[in-house]
């Protein structure tokens, strides 16, 4: 590695590193030396735009901009730095650490090419490279919008429901995360898990997998008495190639903006094409909650150790009891559940679940700060956080409702 401005030697400079202090990454010093050997710099951030109209910056492929929190002070000098190698046709691969949203954004809509999170996973660098460096290819009209559906397919999946009773209970991160893992324990060649965003309002599935929100989506729900395997499929985007995926609409548009019969029609749908069908539900109470209710094979409510989610979870209780419908199909799931060790924490959930006359069946781990961290990146926990032990008990879950689908299917 050459540092300050890069120097011409036997071998041109074809990429820079882009920081206050390249010292506060060393893995990407590390994977930098492993994918360029010699033929890389680094610059300060004040270096960069001088550099960019000096000679030695004409052999530049792509530079790493690399910042952390303490940068985000000088987020219109990194705009600027994105603008001018953009304007001289350099790449730029975006490496973040405890960075806000709203930041990452705002460089990414300077024209960014990649993101990638520090730590660095594993190849994670030298994969931008190749994508950066790859002959374009020619252009293909929404490949990955289009899964085509076979007409007469009759799968009958499982449902399984996600309903958050509190805000940040955690619903989305659940069915993100669950149907990936489902996804991946699959054998077909086929996708076999969709998940479906009826949260029409705030529904964030599509940015747990960075996907883009489409018309489609609207245009299906809008006219679904005359929906086909063709349609439903054009709405669907696919993630990796093994998840099917259902995002809200594009604009916020009210929840009775569909009927019952509109979502009994999409979970019919999507239950002859997948073996298991994922819903992340809004937490209000609408007219057709009831319609996913009574098609749930489990519906998993989801609170936390507070008082608000206690006082929700006796208001669920007592709607559903008195319109009659199947109480008993609510499996209550407890986010940032306390560890093994805090018998305090133990107590409290067991008096929380005797006053509330419910059975907690489902407690899962804080996954601390990863968790947010991959729903910023659009990644689910198993991609990039596989030993957190929110994501190793959300596969166990998925381990158990796999297994328990596949002896049903036997049996039958």
């Amino acid at each position: 590695m050459s540092s300050g401005a890069p120097q011409h030697d036997a071998n041109a400079i074809i990429a820079c590193t882009i920081s206050r202090d390249v010292q506060n990454f060393d893995l990407l010093i590390e994977d930098m030396e492993t994918a360029l050997g010699e033929a890389w710099g680094d610059l300060g951030f004040a270096e960069a735009l001088a550099f960019f109209g000096q000679p030695d910056a004409e052999t530049l492929e792509f530079v790493a901009l690399a910042l952390d929190g303490h940068d985000e002070d000088s987020l219109a000098l990194m705009g600027e730095i994105i603008s001018q190698a953009k304007a001289r046709d350099i790449k730029v691969i975006l490496i973040a650490e405890d960075v806000t949203p709203a930041s990452l954004h705002q460089l990414l809509r300077k024209g960014a090419d990649e993101f990638i999170p520090y730590p660095l996973p594993e190849m994670e660098l030298q994969n931008a490279i190749d994508r950066l460096t790859a002959p374009e290819p020619e252009p293909e009209v929404e490949k990955q919008n289009t899964h085509q559906l076979h007409s007469g397919t009759q799968r009958e999946g499982a449902v399984i429901v996600c309903q958050g009773l509190s805000g940040g209970s955690g619903s989305t991160t659940l069915a993100v995360n669950l149907a990936w893992e489902l996804a991946m324990l699959s054998s077909h060649a086929e996708p076999s898990v969709c998940i479906l965003d009826f949260d029409l309002q705030h529904g964030s599935v599509a940015t747990y997998l960075d996907l883009p929100r489409r018309e489609a989506v609207m245009e299906m729900l809008s006219e679904t008495e005359v929906m086909d395997e063709e349609i439903f499929g054009q709405a669907l985007l696919s993630f990796q190639d093994k998840l099917q995926v259902l995002t809200a609409p594009a604009d916020m548009v009210p929840l009775e903006f569909i009927a019952p019969e509109d979502i009994e029609r999409v979970i019919a749908m999507a239950r002859s094409h997948f073996d298991f069908v994922v819903i992340d539900m809004p937490r209000t109470l609408v007219q057709w909650s009831e319609t996913v209710l009574t098609h749930a094979h489990v519906h998993f409510a989801l609170l936390e150790l507070d008082m608000r989610s206690a006082q929700n979870a006796l208001r669920m209780k007592r709607a559903l009891q008195s319109e009659d419908l199947p109480f008993e199909k609510l499996r209550f799931a407890l986010n940032r559940a306390p560890k093994f060790t805090d018998l305090s924490g133990k107590s409290r959930v067991k008096r929380m679940a005797d006053s509330l006359g419910i059975s907690i069946d489902l407690q899962l781990p804080d996954g601390g700060r990863q968790v947010t961290q991959c729903g910023d990146h659009g990644v689910p926990l198993a991609v990039t956080a596989a030993k957190n032990p929110l994501r190793k008990e959300i596969a166990k879950l998925a381990k158990s409702l796999h297994d328990l689908g596949q002896n049903e299917a036997q049996a039958a």
